[in-house]
């Protein structure tokens, strides 16, 4: 497996499956250096998007595998890959969000995620806000 900053050449891929972005954002979010693929075999096969909470806390938006590549560890290396990448720019603090009904969740508190609020939207589940101090 391969990890590397996304490209512009990454927005066609991405946005074949990512429905929570419009491309414009995507492009900037490229631009500063805020999304990170994932490859296999040379083959694309998922991506980590974030970007900064209170304009100073990073903030992992969106973690995505394409289903044949769940469940086998791609998503916890673009976690720790991320991670290390944030801890060399000095960030002593990381979070990301997921719904309470979402297995993620689960996933999160393994990687040392901590429950650390929530957000109740109308006719949403709770979602989950998680913090790690890296």
């Amino acid at each position: 497996m391969q990890i590397r900053i996304a490209e512009q050449e990454d927005i066609k891929f991405i946005l074949k499956y990512d429905k929570h972005i419009a491309e414009n954002e995507l492009y900037s979010s490229i631009s500063l250096g805020r999304v990170i693929v994932a490859e296999y075999d040379n083959k694309f096969i998922g991506w980590l998007r974030w970007n900064l909470f209170w304009d100073n806390t990073p903030f992992m938006n969106m973690l995505y595998l394409i289903d044949d590549y769940r469940n086998m560890g791609y998503g916890k290396k673009l976690v720790m890959f991320w991670e290390k990448l944030m801890k060399e720019n000095n960030y002593k603090l990381v979070m990301t969000s997921t719904l309470s009904n979402e297995n993620a969740q689960h996933f999160y508190r393994k990687l040392n995620y901590v429950d650390s609020g929530s957000l109740l939207l109308k006719g949403e589940a709770l979602e989950i806000i998680f913090t790690k101090e890296l």
